[in-house]
């Protein structure tokens, strides 16, 4: 079921006058709503505006975003960043890069909806995605790379933190095109995410993309990779010709960096908390360091609402699609919360 409220959810929202605690979204470090966090966004929105809407390549250029992609690289690990306004904008430019002649594209099993230029059907499996790589290795023409598209967290496990069944593909024969929205800011060293990680596996090349407003609170999205691909991506008309994230957001980034370390602190001990006192952990697929629990059966859902808990379910990304039900912690709930949340969960029988 669907509700429309007028303000943003925090650990609670107010459905038809009645309280509930909240356990979803993708708000993980809970700063949204965090008093501090929102009078730095103030501060900067009195400098920089509210909006700004020239091109980066404009003759008078704010140096706020340089600052704060020489900050983001050296969090991440990568060489070079390019930050644009949304995390779809940013998957968008990578999938349209390479969608050519030059290069053949493959998409992982459960590869989010920004990764996609045309309608080509994601594989089912890795397996299936293998054998469809090493097969177009070995009849290709030289000329086309294979391109493979993924999630870093799709919520199934698959993926992060191991990489297990990417790691079973050619990967020094193809370039790597990562999805990192729901573990940038929140997983890794110092919440840098998968790039190094994934690095390490010595891919052809890596490129990592995400949006900013999820783990960092902001209206934003980002781009990771060498010097010579972003180099070539701030070329392109397509960065040139669209607007950037407000310079609000992106100052916003670059002076909130000790209070995103305060708050993924307290994220870690919700989840330390929730996981220690969790009966049955079957229930759900959960990932090392990360806030969110899936789970299939339709009748949790009803149940914790019944119990003034609301949690995220919907089909996503469209109303064709799977029915996407979630547990999300986040540094803003408090113990009695969870305590809350762990009393109805635990009453319930084992699988």
């Amino acid at each position: 079921m669907s509700y429309h409220i007028g303000s943003f959810p925090g650990r609670k929202l107010n459905l038809d006058g009645e309280s509930y605690l909240y356990f979803g979204g993708t708000g993980y470090l809970g700063l949204q709503t965090n008093e501090e966090f929102q009078n730095l966004f103030i501060d900067n929105l009195k400098k920089y505006g509210t909006n700004y809407g020239a091109s980066r390549k404009s003759n008078i250029q704010i140096d706020v975003f340089d600052k704060a992609e020489k900050l983001l690289s050296n969090i991440v690990g990568c060489e070079r960043s390019l930050t644009l306004s949304s995390g779809y904008l940013a998957g968008q430019l990578m999938s349209q890069t390479f969608n050519n002649k030059y290069h053949q594209l493959f998409y992982a099993p459960n590869t989010h909806a920004a990764l996609y230029q045309s309608k080509i059907r994601p594989y089912t499996t890795f397996t299936a995605l293998n054998i469809a790589v090493r097969e177009h290795l070995s009849t290709r023409n030289i000329k086309e790379i294979p391109v493979v598209f993924l999630d870093a967290i799709d919520f199934s496990g698959c993926n992060y933190p191991k990489f297990e069944a990417l790691q079973t593909l050619p990967l020094d024969e193809v370039i790597l095109v990562v999805d990192d929205s729901h573990g940038i800011g929140i997983v890794g060293q110092e919440g840098g995410g998968v790039y190094r990680s994934l690095l390490k596996l010595k891919p052809r090349e890596l490129i990592v993309c995400c949006s900013l407003g999820k783990g960092y609170a902001i209206q934003g999205g980002a781009i990771f990779g060498n010097r010579q691909r972003l180099d070539a991506l701030e070329k392109t008309a397509f960065f040139g010709g669209a607007s950037p994230a407000t310079p609000a957001s992106i100052g916003t980034f670059i002076e909130a960096q000790d209070l995103y370390g305060v708050q993924r602190k307290l994220l870690k001990e919700n989840i330390d908390y929730f996981l220690l006192l969790l009966k049955h952990k079957k229930k759900f697929h959960y990932m090392a360091d990360h806030p969110a629990f899936t789970f299939s059966d339709v009748q949790l859902t009803e149940y914790l609402e019944a119990l003034k808990i609301i949690v995220t379910s919907f089909p996503y990304p469209d109303e064709d699609a799977q029915l996407m039900s979630r547990i999300v912690l986040s540094a803003a709930h408090k113990k009695e919360d969870i305590g809350h949340l762990l009393k109805c969960l635990n009453v319930l029988p084992e699988i």
